[in-house]
């Protein structure tokens, strides 16, 4: 998932587009309502990290920008590791901050069954539950929604006539033993992973049809028809770049819309600002747009944080 090299004419080419992005959006509101300069966080101290992934890699990106910009002395851990890593970090006080996915904070930190299906309703239930637990506050919510999916390689797809779902995948998994699932790691064990297709579909999944890789390679190896079918993250760019067809999901997969989780402490030290400025940052996020951010990174091989601080020209956040 890290890319060091191939700054191409084309990520050029994108870095700017999204700078004219933000001349469009000086001239009339920006989704996330105007720039940052009314929040001032000078004195503070930040520490922001995120997980291993270009959608996290990208989103502290932008926190470190954000707060760079309003003041604040940060510390920038992005690229912590995994979930589990991640959140020990911000528990431990080694982190202030990161971006966490409602779904995640429901299902894998509070340990909690049955979410809910509308992002307001979940979000809301983990804000209170989180903060009265364990004393983390969610701030904010992004419009786009980043759950787990599955994509089918060009191949399969093909051979099929068309896109498969949830049902006609894991029936092709049941009648075709020699088919190759690839997922990353923590994905078959997780409560919100894999158990919810499996418990829909009424159909396990083998280990001996299962491969276990790099969440970065999934992609390229389903791309290349040496996985038929990859779990991925449904807002990542490689999807359209690489030429895969997501699994159409019925509304199986749990929502992941993001905040910025932050410790009690630190985030008592200047509440409205914290929340205007995660605010600022989320609001303009669409899939679509989240997309667009992913797929600089992960197909064009740009640096999450040249993407994260255009994202904030663009939006009319910095200057």
């Amino acid at each position: 998932m890290k890319h060091a090299t191939k700054f191409s004419l084309l990520a050029i080419g994108a870095i700017s587009a999204l700078t004219l992005a933000g001349c469009a959006a000086a001239e009339t509101e920006t989704a996330s309502g105007g720039s940052l300069s009314e929040y001032d966080l000078s004195g503070i101290t930040v520490s922001v990290g995120s997980k291993d992934f270009d959608e996290q890699l990208i989103l502290g990106e932008m926190l470190v920008a954000a707060f760079e910009a309003t003041g604040a002395t940060v510390d920038n851990k992005v690229n912590l590791g995994g979930t589990n890593v991640a959140r020990a970090a911000l528990e431990s006080g080694e982190i202030d901050i990161y971006m966490e996915y409602n779904g995640t904070g429901w299902a894998v930190h509070l340990g909690l069954e049955d979410p809910s299906f509308d992002a307001e309703t979940l979000t809301s239930g983990v804000r209170e539950r989180d903060l009265a637990e364990n004393g983390i506050v969610w701030l904010g919510r992004s419009p786009f929604n980043n759950t787990y999916g599955f994509v089918s390689s060009p191949e399969l797809t093909e051979s099929n006539g068309g896109g498969f779902d949830l049902t006609t995948m894991m029936d092709y998994v049941a009648a075709n033993p020699d088919t190759i699932v690839c997922m990353e790691s923590e994905f078959p064990s997780r409560p919100d992973g894999l158990i919810l297709t499996e418990t829909f579909t009424g159909i396990e999944l083998p280990d001996s049809q299962q491969r276990i890789l790099d969440t970065g390679i999934i992609y390229t190896e389903t791309a290349a028809n040496n996985c038929d079918f990859g779990e991925v993250y449904t807002t990542d760019g490689r999807i359209p770049a690489l030429g895969l067809t997501l699994v159409q999901d019925p509304g199986v997969n749990i929502l992941y819309n993001v905040s910025g989780t932050m410790g009690q402490d630190k985030y008592n030290e200047a509440p409205e600002a914290f929340d205007g400025i995660i605010d600022a940052i989320l609001a303009p996020l669409s899939n679509e747009r989240m997309a667009e951010l992913n797929g600089f990174v992960s197909a064009e091989g740009q640096d999450p944080a040249d993407v994260a601080r255009a994202y904030l020209v663009a939006e009319g956040l910095t200057d």
